[in-house]
């Protein structure tokens, strides 16, 4: 496959964090560009390969990256690594020569972004949440142009060129816009989806069994509940569900999203960019958990957007709480 590559010459370049934050964006421009006839490739960090079975047709290139923590060695260890990643992904693009880099935000888009300065590519960015990302302010005075998720995008550098174009959803999600909301009434099954995002929150896990559990016997039957959740909680979020005879699918990631929010009826999740445009482009209700130590805050300002248009119920973190919930 690269040497195809090689002879017919890429068309652009992707580079996404490792999460599902700057990875699903990434994911849904890059099948929208094969759908166009262009030939993308992702550039991630091993973090990011994660998802490789999602770019279905493109070619993924792995490179170093680091995240500054841990103290003075920490940071040392970590601008080593990125240096290392900006020299890798330089040979990347000589050889490969792509007409352009799309940087998506997050840590390992760093290395590729400056590379493409190194390499004279023209890069563009795009922020996904409502506030601009560390990783993007760093590279917005070398990019041509920044894309915007958000009209009132916060902490956007003066001075620079910005289009807004939304957050790029997958194509599945899209056309659930027009299919009707799933059939409800007082005696029919109530379909919850409950999302920890790409890392899991614990949370979640902690909270929504609980807050199920006070509900009546009656209620509990009708449910039917898919919880998305860490590793190391898998066994006592299904344990517990199984206790109070409830329905439910616990795994730690959901592969058909897509098909399983065409029937849900309420969701519960955090509030990164992606998990907030999917729900708003699918049109289902949603009760937000913004995490509370996220960089900027920008979870709290993402959920507050989804807010604004009546789209969710946002609880902060110290107030949600199982009586709360229920």
């Amino acid at each position: 496959m690269e040497a195809g590559m090689v002879r017919r010459g890429l068309h652009i370049m992707l580079a996404a964090g490792g999460t599902g934050g700057h990875m699903i964006p990434a994911q849904a421009l890059a099948m929208e560009l094969i759908r166009r006839g262009h030939k993308p490739a992702l550039v991630t960090d091993g973090r990011g390969m994660r998802f490789a079975p999602l770019f279905e047709g493109v070619t993924i290139f792995e490179v170093a990256s680091g995240r500054s923590q841990g103290g003075l060695w920490g940071r040392l260890k970590a601008l080593g690594e990125i240096v290392r990643g900006i020299f890798a992904a330089t040979r990347l693009f000589r050889r490969f020569r792509p007409a352009a880099v799309v940087g998506f935000g997050g840590y390992p888009s760093l290395p590729a972004g400056v590379a493409a300065f190194c390499t004279g590519t023209p890069l563009c960015l795009h922020e996904q949440n409502a506030v601009f990302g560390r990783t993007n302010r760093l590279l917005a005075r070398v990019a041509r142009l920044i894309a915007l998720s958000f009209e009132d995008t916060r902490r956007v550098p003066a001075g620079r060129r910005t289009v807004v174009t939304g957050n790029p959803v997958r194509s599945e999600i899209r056309a659930l816009r027009d299919r009707p909301y799933p059939e409800f009434s007082a005696d029919s099954l109530m379909r919850i989806l409950v999302i920890g995002g790409s890392q899991g929150a614990r949370i979640l896990s902690d909270v929504v069994p609980a807050a199920i559990s006070t509900l009546p016997r009656a209620l509990l039957d009708r449910l039917q509940i898919t919880q998305q959740c860490r590793e190391e909680d898998l066994d006592r979020v299904r344990d517990r569900y199984a206790e109070l005879g409830v329905a439910a699918q616990v795994m730690t990631f959901i592969d058909d999203l897509p098909a399983r929010l065409e029937w849900t009826h309420l969701v519960i999740a955090r509030a990164g960019a992606s998990t907030v445009s999917e729900l708003a482009a699918a049109g289902r209700p949603a009760v937000l958990v913004p995490l509370a130590h996220a960089t900027d805050d920008h979870q709290s300002a993402n959920a507050a957007e989804m807010a604004a248009v009546g789209g969710a119920w946002v609880m902060r973190e110290s107030e949600f709480t199982p009586a709360a919930l229920a």
